[in-house]
């Protein structure tokens, strides 16, 4: 009763000052709408949005910040609230803001090289120092970018369909900002920039936070527009119990919270129609909540829902709102011209070739965000801005980024397997060391066995691009080998399994094209030294029997096709992988004059059907040419690991290196399901053909090697943590094998 009283006050008001302006009709009210900040609480504001429309009020100025500034500038660019419902339920923003980009982005450096690593720490002026935020928030500029895209060239929010303003925080002062000019997906974006969450954005030199700090309901700033009714919407939380700040983002908010809700009274006095949904079960990360939390706010603007259809029947001019006429996503426009600013280290032929629009004369905007994509993957640039303006006869794309101060990082994995046993990644990256198109990272890793792996690669995408590689790798491994029959007493010549090290140091030069980020071509030289050897005791004298301790001079090639979506559980894509090498020279006396080479290929072909049940395929094949004349250089199959060295390779349901010869065919057939989110289990058949004499006139099927497994994955943020059991009918043994973390 209080509430309607006060708002009949309210009308009466408002009629009482229109009546004194006579060039304005009486019953045309403008109304004001606020919504405030709130994190996913904000998608409330659309089920509010829902009853206004449904009430059939006409809104005629927004404010908002953050969720609000969001929500509330796309329906300012002319969305309806039932298209917001809709864009919502498409888009998950939890995803979103982890800024993941397709595994297709990035280049096969960084494929090859670049995903090992669980944690990435920033080094700036000699100090290792944390990100800015969790994310740069590039995905989400792109969704407001496309969102946006037919108001690209409104610079003056107040000429939107419906007038515009949020509210963003200078980083450096602490001040208010008021964002109702410029780009409208850049300042929106900016309002919603939860600090730790997602990184500042840079606007005229000012380094703009979320505007929750300093503002979360910005009804002061309505209040001076030419605005006779204001509806506030507010979902702030208020400020917890100690008890209940478990997280950072939590305590970070309580902290904003005693500013934000200091003046909360007067601000909610300033408000004709203040609505409060329950957000008591929400908070500012239940992205997955969406249709609940819109429902809310239906239900608390349903409570207003008489005042709202009276304010209605005062607004005589009724506008078109909804159903906006916007672009075909995957219809191509014609480009005009390209501007490009902010580079600096990076040329425009590098970003438009990351982009993957030279030579293009028209393009999609899916194809577009594909080469947006391939330049944020790159990790060179902390913000890439775009807007597409129209122009006679086609689309003028306008291109600012932004370069990361960031060049150099120190890494850090950790991994378990049956093989290596424990290790510990550490790693140093540097950029641009002396290039602006260079990369420079060297691995060391620290557990059971020392390993080390050193890299600096030029990148010329298209043009050849050179690379030096040094590395160090070994492990201990009992195998089957050829006894040493000088070695040996007559009585031991019998034993085939022998406790082995080996020890593989290479040093690689090479030259490397690409195209377009999926096919990639190598050729090189190689300076490779083995050292193979079993220690054993020998009339009481501990000695090494050496299978081999040479060095060898080698050249090579590699034809890589790889797009995989996932490289430890893949759902789709195809692999193809094709190594050549010439054993040329070696300093061994037996095997200086019989040069040799040995081919390798593989494919592979992931497809998922149901979005859950993966069917994986994979064929490899290893041949020898000519006389090899030392077993240490045979093929090796067993075991389940994807870091081996040399000539290992997997085989279900037979121990590492079990299988040998100077030829193999192998064929795995994989079926995954994924039982819940990043939770897989498998099953897997793979047979095997491991001989000197590989073809068998003709009898391939003849003495097959056969294995099967079952498992469980699961992909977390530090790799892959996989349990699987093999067994094989040809030796009636089993196996289980246990890996933790990313492969290296």
């Amino acid at each position: 009763m209080k509430k309607n009283l006060i708002f009949l006050l309210t009308i009466f008001s408002i009629s009482f000052s229109y009546a004194q302006h006579k060039d304005i009709p009486k019953t045309e009210y403008k109304v004001g709408l606020v919504l405030s900040g709130g994190g996913a609480k904000g998608f409330s504001h659309v089920g509010v949005l829902k009853v206004l429309e449904k009430a059939g009020v006409r809104i005629d100025y927004i404010g908002g910040t953050s969720m609000g500034s969001i929500v509330g500038g796309l329906y300012a660019s002319g969305y309806s609230a039932s298209e917001l419902d809709s864009i919502l339920k498409v888009y998950d923003f939890s995803e979103l803001i982890q800024d993941k980009l397709p595994r297709n982005s990035k280049s096969f450096y960084q494929k090859e090289k670049g995903e090992k690593y669980a944690v990435s720490l920033p080094v700036f002026k000699k100090k290792i120092g944390f990100p800015s935020a969790i994310s740069k928030g590039q995905n989400v500029f792109n969704l407001f970018t496309k969102l946006t895209r037919h108001v690209h060239e409104i610079n003056d929010f107040s000429k939107l369909p419906i007038p515009f303003y949020c509210v963003g925080t200078d980083l450096e002062t602490g001040e208010e900002v008021i964002l109702d000019k410029g780009f409208l997906p850049e300042a929106i974006r900016a309002s919603g920039s939860f600090p730790t969450l997602l990184s500042p954005v840079n606007i005229d030199g000012r380094i703009i936070v979320d505007g929750g700090i300093v503002k979360n309901y910005p009804v002061d700033i309505m209040n001076e527009k030419d605005i006779d009714i204001i509806i506030g919407v507010d979902v702030q939380g208020g400020l917890h119990k100690g008890r209940d700040l478990t997280s950072a983002p939590e305590i970070l908010m309580q902290i904003a919270g005693f500013q934000m809700y200091q003046d909360l009274e007067d601000k909610i006095e300033m408000t004709d129609v203040y609505i409060k949904p329950d957000m008591t079960k929400y908070n500012d990360f239940s992205f997955d909540k969406e249709k609940e939390i819109i429902k809310k706010g239906e239900e608390a603007a349903l409570e207003f829902y008489d005042q709202f259809v009276e304010i209605g029947k005062k607004q005589l001019y009724k506008k078109h709102h909804g159903s906006i006429n916007t672009f075909d996503e995957k219809a191509n426009v014609i480009i005009k011209d390209i501007k490009i600013k902010g580079n600096n280290h990076y040329t425009e032929a590098y970003i438009i070739d990351k982009l993957k629009l030279k030579g293009i004369k028209s393009i999609s905007y899916d194809k577009f965000i594909d080469g947006i994509n391939t330049l944020d993957a790159t990790e060179n640039f902390q913000s890439i801005k775009f807007k597409f303006i129209n122009v006679d006869g086609g689309t003028k794309i306008e291109i600012d980024v932004i370069e990361s101060r960031i060049s150099t990082y120190i890494k850090f994995s950790a991994h378990y397997d049956n093989l290596y046993k424990t290790g510990v990644l550490v790693n140093f990256t540097k950029k641009h060391s002396f290039f602006d198109n260079d990369y420079l990272s060297f691995d060391l890793v620290v557990g059971d066995f020392l390993r080390y792996d050193f890299d600096y690669f030029i990148e010329n995408g298209k043009i050849w691009s050179f690379g030096i590689n040094s590395n160090y790798n070994t492990f201990e491994r009992s195998m089957v080998v050829e006894p040493i029959p000088e070695l040996l007493k007559d009585e031991d010549k019998g034993i085939t399994k022998m406790p082995l090290t080996y020890r593989d140091w290479t040093q690689q030069i090479y030259f490397q094209t690409r195209f377009k980020e999926k096919l990639a071509f190598r050729i090189g030289a190689e300076y490779k030294y083995l050292k193979v050897f079993s220690k054993e005791i020998i009339d009481n004298i501990d000695q090494n029997l050496y299978y081999d301790k040479s060095s060898y001079f080698n050249i090579f090639s590699r034809l890589v096709y790889e797009n995989y979506d996932n490289p430890n559980f893949p759902k789709t894509g195809f692999y193809i992988n094709s190594t050549y090498k010439l054993w040329l020279l070696s300093n061994n006396i037996k095997e200086s004059s019989n040069s040799f080479s040995q081919l390798y290929g593989t494919i592979g072909y992931a497809y998922t059907v149901f979005d859950k049940l993966t069917g994986q395929v994979m064929s490899e094949a290893g041949t020898t040419i000519g006389s090899n004349g030392n077993k240490v250089h045979d093929y090796r199959l067993g075991g389940n690991n994807k870091n081996y060295i040399s000539n290992f390779y997997p085989m279900y349901g037979f121990d590492i290196g079990e299988l040998h010869g100077e030829k193999f065919l192998r064929t795995a057939f994989i079926l995954r399901y994924e039982l819940f989110r990043n939770n897989y289990i498998s099953g897997i058949v793979n047979y095997s053909r491991v001989s000197d004499n590989i073809w068998n006139s003709g009898n391939l099927f003849e003495d097959t090697n056969s294995g099967y497994g079952v498992g469980y994955g699961i992909d977390t943020f530090i790799g892959p943590i996989e349990l699987n059991y093999s067994w094989s009918p040809n030796t009636d043994k089993n196996y289980l094998y246990f890996n933790l973390g990313f492969w290296f």
